[in-house]
């Protein structure tokens, strides 16, 4: 694992107990080229009303914070 990947890691492991006290987590996938950090939402957050919500405004804003090359966050299946 580089030290970007680090850098996301240490982003999700902020976010993750938000979710888990919801009966979700949050999975890395992966890092595209472009800069868009792909993750799987699991448990409850997986097909949650709220989920584009979380993404957007909690998990896209903690790792763009942590690191400003990331463009965007999506949700993969």
């Amino acid at each position: 694992m580089d030290e970007r990947e680090t850098k996301i890691q240490e982003g999700l492991e902020q976010i993750r107990p938000f979710l888990q006290r919801d009966g979700g987590d949050i999975e890395y996938v992966g890092l595209t080229e472009d800069g868009v950090v792909q993750v799987r939402l699991q448990g409850h957050c997986a097909g949650c009303p709220g989920a584009r919500m979380t993404m957007e405004g909690v998990v896209a804003r903690v790792l763009m914070e942590g690191d400003p090359d990331i463009k965007g966050v999506e949700a993969v299946d």
